[in-house]
């Protein structure tokens, strides 16, 4: 079996829970235990996480603090580039390059846009596969907005058909900041690392639109503010893996939803969290899976928990960017 560096005595145990319970290695608030025999005042060895051989989790020195976007503007870029099924808030393909026409029913897309310059964060956005590779240094944060199945490989060149998954990979190791709403979470199956930036989570399946109650469960700058329990309309994915060593955010009331899953997933009752955040491999990732449904991202929107849904991701993406906190413990 292959070595992994500085692995704590616990970590089998934790590893061995994981394995039993199908989920989580960690408390309730995604915090590894305090590593048995450690002396008071000594600083703890992080470890490396054995499925993706990355530093991730809660600890904040898992951040590659380099100074690489002190000189970034507060700039951020939607991708919402699919490879697969297509949610209907995204609308038509947008055309190629950078910040293409968009059209009628692009409404996630010119939501977000809306949003962020609303915050006073300037936005671009594109469904073009090269141009992120060519161009994701320039943002504090990127966004996958429902991005989804191989939205990273680019079939239409002879070599380098997967530049942006290294670029994205080096983004996020020189200290940038990923934001994945809802299908972002049906992206790149075939690409471990890219599991393990979304916090050892992926897409399963998920019930009919339904409402349900959100609940804040953790204190945090992209929670500040946001009613503790609020009513809001989703698909309410389900979950496979489950996420691990996060910060949980947020959750779904599970008595609120009828039905509770979609045959054959059993759900997850009691626990089934909707939002969190971990440093990963250098950089920042704040995750949600809501975000289903067109009128969540509307102006003045009517939408069931509209206002609260925009309020928690643009406070997302600050964090995310370093403009606030990130995941504070």
């Amino acid at each position: 079996m292959k070595a992994f560096r500085k692995l704590k005595p616990w970590l089998p145990a934790v590893l061995m829970g994981m394995a039993l319970y199908g989920c989580g290695g960690s408390d309730s608030n995604g915090v590894d235990p305090t590593t048995p025999g450690e002396e008071p005042g000594q600083e703890a060895e992080l470890t490396i996480d054995p499925y993706y051989n990355v530093c991730r989790g809660v600890d904040a020195r898992c951040y590659n603090n380099w100074g690489a976007f002190d000189s970034v503007a507060d700039t951020v870029l939607v991708y919402s580039r699919t490879a697969g099924p297509r949610h209907a808030n995204l609308g038509s393909p947008m055309g190629p390059g950078l910040n293409p026409e968009m059209n009628a029913d692009n409404r996630m897309q010119a939501g977000l846009v809306r949003m962020l310059e609303e915050a006073g964060i300037k936005a671009d956005w594109t469904e073009d596969v090269s141009v992120l590779s060519s161009r994701i240094n320039r943002y504090k944060a990127v966004i996958f907005a429902s991005s989804n199945r191989d939205t990273l490989w680019d079939a239409s060149v002879n070599s380098s058909n997967d530049a942006s998954r290294t670029a994205l990979r080096n983004y996020m190791r020189r200290g940038g900041g990923f934001v994945g709403l809802h299908n972002a979470f049906g992206a790149e199956y075939n690409w471990p690392y890219y599991e393990g930036l979304l916090g050892n989570a992926n897409f399963y399946n998920h019930g009919p639109n339904r409402n349900g109650d959100v609940q804040i469960i953790a204190q945090d700058p992209s929670t500040e503010g946001i009613d503790v329990r609020f009513a809001f309309q989703d698909e309410w994915y389900n979950l496979a893996p489950f996420p691990t060593n996060v910060k949980f955010l947020a959750t779904v009331d599970t008595d609120t939803l009828n039905p509770l899953t979609a045959s054959p997933h059993p759900g997850h009752p009691g626990f089934h969290p909707v939002a969190w955040c971990q440093y990963y491999d250098g950089g920042r990732a704040w995750l949600t899976t809501l975000g289903h449904n067109s009128h969540s991202f509307d102006a003045n929107s009517e939408g069931v928990g509209a206002a609260q849904f925009q309020k928690l991701v643009i406070q997302g993406v600050k964090s995310a960017m370093g403009l606030t906190d990130f995941c504070t413990p």
